[in-house]
């Protein structure tokens, strides 16, 4: 695998920062950033439209390399500076191959996942087919607990397939998507929607399209690692009962639910994630 600072012809001219690339066997080059030294903890966004794992944790991964952790923020394959092919099925099997070889390729031991929404579901993923390599996981509103047809129904989702439909997302369709995201929108900046739409010009037309998770309820109780999690009462994207299936069948999880908050709870909510996901990598 090779691996750089940065590769001109793979540095698209996009308002995000410029960190490291790996190109995988598979002949997949993933972009991410690194802060910090000391454990590991992998950060994986979720999949809204232009989502990269800048957008997403800004506000998050610097307090965790300040407090002496590791942070690699990854952009998924088809998001952010990575590879967007438009030849293949962006299913979980086909996320979950590309962490594990970004893992390998980086020589990582145990890590921490924290994953968001479709991050959160291929995280899972990770644990449940590589658990060797997962010593802990830190989900906010995760898929994969529920069938395709009930993310479907959700508003979120509907809006963001709407949106994305009509064409190419500009600032102003992007801001019809996001103020779904949170439960007070006054908190979504001008600049995460700028970062989102020069993305979203760039996505092919078969990420949406052929993304597929699959619904991991009955696997849960093969969770081997803590789990912490967190969920928000006023999420528009993923049911919030989905958390009651990670407490009936994983003795080691514990989940944070909150109110007046919706699908990003490490924007709304940024002091209480920050400092919980910082005791529990400490003392869980």
């Amino acid at each position: 695998m090779n691996q750089s600072k940065n590769t001109p012809e793979q540095a698209q001219d996009l308002p995000l920062p410029l960190g490291h690339f790996i190109t995988l066997d598979s002949g997949l080059t993933l972009h991410y950033l690194e802060e910090g030294e000391g454990p590991v903890v992998i950060w994986l966004h979720g999949s809204g439209p232009g989502a990269s794992g800048f957008s997403n944790f800004k506000g998050n991964y610097p307090e965790f390399a300040a407090a002496g952790y590791r942070n690699i923020i990854l952009d998924l394959p088809g998001f952010g500076r990575s590879d967007k092919p438009d030849d293949v099925n962006y299913d979980l099997a086909f996320f979950v191959t590309a962490l594990n070889g970004l893992i390998s390729g980086l020589s990582l031991s145990k890590v921490t996942l924290l994953g968001n929404s479709l991050g959160g579901a291929i995280a899972l993923g990770q644990a449940l087919d590589y658990p060797d390599t997962v010593e802990r996981l830190i989900l906010m509103a995760p898929g994969g607990v529920e069938e395709r047809e009930t993310y479907f129904d959700m508003e979120g989702i509907q809006r963001m397939v709407e949106v994305f439909a009509r064409g190419p997302m500009g600032v102003e369709q992007m801001r019809e998507v996001m103020t779904l995201q949170l439960f007070d929108s006054s908190a979504l900046s001008e600049d995460i929607l700028a970062e989102r739409a020069a993305v979203a010009v760039t996505q092919p037309s078969n990420l949406f399209s052929t993304m597929l998770v699959p619904n991991m309820t009955e696997r849960l109780a093969e969770l081997q690692c803590p789990v912490l999690g967190f969920w928000g009462t006023n999420d528009k994207f993923n049911p919030h009962e989905g958390m009651h299936k990670f407490l009936d069948n994983v003795p080691t999880a514990r989940f944070i639910m909150l109110n007046r908050c919706g699908h990003w709870v490490q924007v709304e909510h940024l002091r209480l994630f920050n400092s919980s996901c910082l005791d529990f990598l400490q003392n869980g």
